[in-house]
């Protein structure tokens, strides 16, 4: 894509109906909380933690340890591995830039969402409650589907809790990871990418309708004919 990628898209607006987040990467950064925990993990089921770490962002765990340490993948080992996250690491996480502001005006606009997640409930639910963020009332998570992403079923599953389905195409997808970015548009939303944790060219590989380095270049602006027309600054040039 070159050495320098340019953010200088002119802002534009575009309405939705609805939208559905990711978590990790896109509200909080909770990679450093991560890889102590897969290394410590690592350790206790005899893998390197830098050989998980290479595979496991925007995957589920259980799909990584089916590869890895398959007597490990089943949901009662996995949902008190991953709850034990924000209780043993809580000062490792942070919140996304801009993301808090935006899910506050969307909350206050009552805009439809949810959280669409390759981790397990008691994951989303510590993350969010550590850092006070709000937990929505739909919530789509790694125990919800038989596949991971980027198997398109966890988005077409928040579609459904939306009551979205027949408009996929105006709900907006916010993800980080390419594995998610490709579930989102297979599943038939717009899809706006973030380079928080994989570099610009892995982002747009996945092929986003936009790309922006974090949720600072997203504004709810206003509502319009039902839908919630939201601001896109300083994207990437694609």
């Amino acid at each position: 894509m070159g050495s320098q990628p340019d953010y200088n898209q002119p802002p534009l607006e575009v309405s939705f109906a609805g939208f559905l987040w990711d978590m990790d990467g896109t509200i909080i950064d909770s990679t450093p909380a991560i890889e102590k925990h897969w290394h410590s993990i690592g350790k206790e089921i005899g893998v390197d933690g830098d050989v998980i770490l290479k595979t496991s962002h925007g995957r589920r765990s259980i799909d990584t340890l089916k590869i890895l340490a398959p007597e490990k993948a089943n949901w009662e080992y996995v949902a008190q591995m991953e709850g034990q996250l924000p209780v043993l690491y809580a000062d490792l996480a942070s919140e996304i830039p801009g993301a808090r502001q935006l899910l506050d005006s969307m909350i206050k606009i009552s805009a439809p969402w949810a959280i669409v997640t390759s981790g397990t409930e008691p994951l989303v639910h510590g993350w969010l409650s550590r850092m006070k963020l709000a937990i929505p009332e739909h919530l789509v998570t790694a125990e919800s589907v038989p596949e991971g992403k980027p198997d398109p079923a966890c988005y077409r599953m928040g579609l459904d809790k939306l009551k979205l389905s027949d408009v996929a195409g105006d709900v907006l997808v916010l993800e980080d990871s390419p594995a998610g970015i490709e579930a989102g548009k297979a599943a038939g939303c717009k899809v706006i990418g973030l380079v928080t944790s994989h570099t610009v060219d892995q982002v747009v590989a996945a092929e986003p309708d936009w790309v922006v380095k974090d949720l600072s270049s997203v504004h709810v602006v206003g509502t319009k004919g039902g839908k919630v027309v939201v601001e896109i600054k300083d994207a990437l040039k694609l």
